[in-house]
């Protein structure tokens, strides 16, 4: 076991509402970098915030552990019914040529009933340009079908979220839009040369980098051109080559979940882990098995020790996971109940929501 705290190279699930002894034990003994929450995990408003409260205090003599939640909007919101229910971006988009401040808008509300329910990232906004019509995960989660639309759009959202101080992560890097299958359960293969990326899928992230925003989640989707043998998230060529010295991104690069079935039907953990390293990733995502994120820890540990993984690519990893928590975390608090209820679908937020109803 080296001495480096690679624990805080991933974020875990868990099932139930509270915090497990299982999963606090990850977070202390492991030092798991942090947590992420599913609607298994949620109930009510009060539960949430006594949830964020227990998993703030388990790391509070240490490094915070980050709290991040799946809450796009439409049909991907784990706090429906919870936080102010926001329709998906396509209706947002459209809603947009009416009123050009909505995503902005729209992003600071979302962040500050995130952040007084304890959260401290979003996994949003989608970036994807929605080019397929045949595509079974993105469509109305995108903004739009036009590149442009999409990236002025999802800038002006993630500067709104950021400016209310919850970190925002553009998704899903380099494009998910024009696949037909789904990564959650095949590996999508996108034949698309620098020439049409450049044209379409890339135009949004650039702007999301202009917008500055903190994190950005790779696609496990293959991209022959790019890289014929590695998926995104494992591929040097495109994290390393592309995303960080050709677009200058240097904040955190986040894994798409590691359990879906386009990495994890093909990879073991080690080599995911030394895959995902090895390209750039700076955290990966283990959504619901503790047992895999245990694993996937100490492959990371054997990994440096043996040498298949530099110690300097690690320790510029956990050196960006520091920054952004100083960033976006900084003192530890937890949250406040009497707040939560004053802020979270308060009357402003309620009227927010009623304008593009009636747009």
């Amino acid at each position: 076991m080296t001495d480096l705290p690679l624990g805080q190279l991933f974020v875990f699930g868990f099932d139930g509402p509270e915090l497990s002894p299982e999963a606090h034990q990850l977070l202390t003994k492991h030092q798991a970098g942090g947590v992420t929450l599913f609607r298994r995990n949620i109930t009510s408003l009060e539960q949430v915030v006594q949830l964020n409260t227990a998993i703030t205090n388990a790391t509070r003599n240490s490094s915070p552990a980050l709290i991040s939640v799946d809450q796009e909007g439409g049909r991907v919101a784990r706090l429906k019914g919870i936080c102010t229910d926001v329709p998906p971006m396509r209706v947002i988009g459209e809603a947009s040529k009416n009123d050009p401040g909505l995503p902005y808008r729209i992003g600071a509300m979302m962040a500050r009933e995130l952040s007084v329910l304890g959260f401290h990232l979003d996994f949003a906004p989608v970036m994807d340009v929605d080019s397929n019509p045949q595509n079974p995960v993105i469509g109305d989660r995108s903004f739009s079908p036009d590149a442009k639309t999409v990236a002025e759009l999802g800038g002006q959202y993630i500067r709104g979220m950021q400016g209310a101080g919850i970190a925002a992560c553009a998704k899903h890097f380099p494009g998910h839009g024009d696949t037909d299958t789904d990564s959650h359960f095949d590996l999508p293969i996108l034949r698309h040369d620098m020439a049409r990326l450049e044209q379409t899928e890339l135009v949004p992230f650039r702007e999301a980098i202009r917008a500055n925003v903190s994190s950005i989640m790779t696609a496990h989707i293959l991209f022959p051109d790019l890289d014929a043998a590695y998926p995104a998230t494992l591929s040097r060529p495109i994290i390393d080559v592309l995303l960080r010295q050709e677009l200058g991104f240097d904040g955190l690069v986040i894994s798409d979940d590691m359990e879906m079935k386009a990495v994890a039907d093909r990879y073991a953990t080690r080599e995911m882990v030394k895959l995902g390293l090895l390209a750039g990733v700076d955290l990966f995502l283990i959504c619901k098995d503790m047992h895999k994120a245990v694993d996937a820890i100490a492959s990371a540990h054997d990994l440096v020790e043996c040498g298949e993984v530099p110690r300097e690519r690690v320790l510029e990893a956990i050196a960006r996971v520091d920054s952004w928590k100083r960033r976006y975390i900084g003192a530890v608090a937890s949250p406040v109940l009497d707040e939560a209820r004053k802020i979270v679908r308060c009357a402003p937020h309620l009227q927010l929501v009623e304008q593009w109803s009636r747009s």
